[in-house]
């Protein structure tokens, strides 16, 4: 639709209205602001109170493996078996040698579950590993 100016019919006003756009704008990034936590979770898993934090490590050498308590596992947020967890902790170590590996286990769990974890990890040289516990708040 155009308008006309006042003084000559026969020009065209080039006026933009942005305030649609700024509202669309503001909705999403509201909305990725309430959805990106929810991404950002892995198992729901109670874990055992534990003791101090780490050194400064860097994070992109951190690999996250985290076992429920009915045996399931999942690496970096993937569910898989053991098979294909100690073939991807293989993999890891080949594209990186400095991998750190984080073991999360439910407290309630079976430790037969993350001792296979931790077998998985020396047998194949992967000796950098953390079991990951509760953070403590003092």
């Amino acid at each position: 639709m155009r308008r006309f100016s006042k003084r000559n019919p026969l020009v065209t006003l080039a006026d933009l209205n942005v305030t649609p756009m700024l509202d669309l704008a503001f909705v999403l990034l509201i909305i990725f602001v309430i959805a990106t936590p929810l991404l950002e979770q892995g198992m729901n898993l109670e874990l055992p109170e534990g003791g101090s934090t780490d050194v400064a490590i860097d994070r992109s050498d951190v690999r996250t493996v985290e076992i429920s308590r009915d045996g399931q596992y999942l690496f970096d947020r993937k569910p898989m078996n053991l098979a294909q967890l100690e073939a991807a902790l293989i993999q890891a170590h080949t594209d990186n040698p400095k991998t750190i590996v984080y073991i999360r286990a439910d407290q309630q769990g079976v430790n037969k579950d993350t001792y296979a974890v931790i077998d998985a990890c020396v047998k194949n040289g992967l000796t950098q590993f953390s079991l990951r516990t509760k953070e403590d708040n003092r």
